[in-house]
């Protein structure tokens, strides 16, 4: 269950970044999510800045919306009139992400990575809040990470909180998913297997170099297993974090869904094997190591 939401979700949701950003086709979006849905998927995330990720997941599977729970983000005018955390800008951007994705309300609408004078400021929230009261959507979650994730928390403003979580990006572990538990949030832990970075010997995006980086520098011995066995290790990491209650993986290869959800099938990792993990972050990690936006 998703927190206070009391969404049942799965463990392993979709994340859909590369359905607006990875140039695939209607065809393609649509064998990946219908054949992950018949495979249990239920929980879809998205944005509106995604490029036309928002519009590839309508177009795919608006004809199964009573099969999963929607969550998207706004927040970045991404082709509309106004700037940035505008409120009518926001409003207009909620509107446009119910028609991209085919549908009538979204379960989760998300503000994208705002910052804490954005959320002091108070009036995007107040237009989330009024897109609730109108049924357009159902909760209001935060996006983010670092210092404007805590304060977001501590507002008691959220429903739920999506946030870095995995072997290269521990921050929140320790300075805001204790925080959430505590307020019963719903915690949904974004790049949990670190964009598997180990394995981009070119990775030049500014995604998967930090984390690739960082990576080298932890030298986890885990990462010398053959590349399944790896990144089983990562996603069960990230899934055994007390506070999380499930991870988000996107993906541009058919089949690929169904390899992580098993992989998250087999379990928590064993304790020994989490705490070395944690171990090795704190002996590693650097002051400017923070959760990547």
């Amino acid at each position: 269950m998703l927190g206070r939401t009391g969404m049942e979700v799965g463990i392993l949701g979709f994340g859909g970044s590369e359905t607006g950003y990875a140039g695939m086709s209607p065809a393609e979006v649509a064998k990946i999510l219908n054949s992950a849905l018949d495979d249990g998927l239920n929980l879809i995330d998205t944005a509106a800045c995604y490029g036309d990720g928002e519009e590839q997941i309508g177009r795919a599977v608006s004809g199964r919306r009573g099969e999963f729970f929607l969550m998207t983000k706004c927040g970045h005018a991404a082709g509309l009139p106004g700037a940035d955390w505008d409120p009518a800008m926001v409003a207009k951007s909620i509107d446009r992400s119910l028609k991209r994705l085919r549908t009538d309300h979204i379960d989760v609408m998300q503000l994208h990575s705002c910052s804490r004078d954005v959320l002091r400021d108070g009036a995007v929230i107040e237009v989330l809040s009024r897109a609730r009261d109108a049924g357009k959507i159902r909760f209001i979650g935060y996006s983010g990470d670092g210092q404007d994730a805590l304060y977001a928390v501590e507002s008691g403003l959220f429903d739920t909180l999506q946030i870095s979580v995995s072997i290269a990006d521990q921050q929140a572990i320790d300075l805001v998913i204790p925080k959430a538990k505590e307020r019963n949030l719903g915690v949904i832990a974004k790049r949990p297997i670190a964009n598997a970075a180990w394995l981009k010997a070119n990775a030049s995006d500014w995604y998967s170099r930090p984390y690739r980086e960082r990576l080298r520098k932890l030298a986890y011995p885990f990462l010398d297993r053959d590349a399944p066995a790896a990144v089983e290790t990562a996603l069960r990491f990230t899934l055994s974090t007390a506070g999380v209650h499930c991870a988000i993986v996107g993906t541009s290869r058919p089949g690929r869904w169904q390899q992580n959800a098993a992989f998250a099938s087999a379990g928590p990792l064993p304790d020994r094997d989490y705490q070395r993990i944690r171990a090795r972050w704190r002996e590693t990690a650097s002051a400017d190591w923070v959760g990547q936006q």
